[in-house]
């Protein structure tokens, strides 16, 4: 039960880390949403959806395991639409990004559901 927990406490600081640094339009992010062609108007959004995304997966590792259930399957979603969106505007540089949260979220959602 260890791995399970492991992976979803990685997951839930890498994300509560990346909403912190969009929240703050750290540089790399807004480098990146300039790579794929998206307005800084939408960065507090997307901190918004990251940090309830890691409050909701640790939420579901405290004792509610539907809502880290609910958690990872946002993440999930979320991180799809971030890979595609880099892919629609070729921007291959910056896709290694969204593709590491996607395994991440994709691990979380997995130990979420077997737990």
């Amino acid at each position: 039960m260890i791995i399970p927990v492991t992976i979803t406490v990685v997951a839930i600081a890498a994300n509560a880390l990346i909403a912190v640094a969009t929240f703050a339009r750290a540089r790399f992010v807004t480098d990146n949403l300039g790579d794929v062609d998206l307005p800084p108007s939408r960065i507090p959004v997307f901190a918004a959806l990251q940090a309830a995304g890691a409050a909701g997966l640790l939420v579901g590792l405290v004792g509610f395991p539907t809502v880290g259930v609910a958690a990872g399957v946002g993440l999930v979603l979320f991180f799809v639409v971030a890979v595609g969106v880099h892919l629609r505007a070729h921007a291959y540089n910056s896709l290694p990004s969204p593709l590491l949260f996607l395994v991440l979220a994709v691990a979380a959602l997995v130990c979420a559901v077997i737990r």
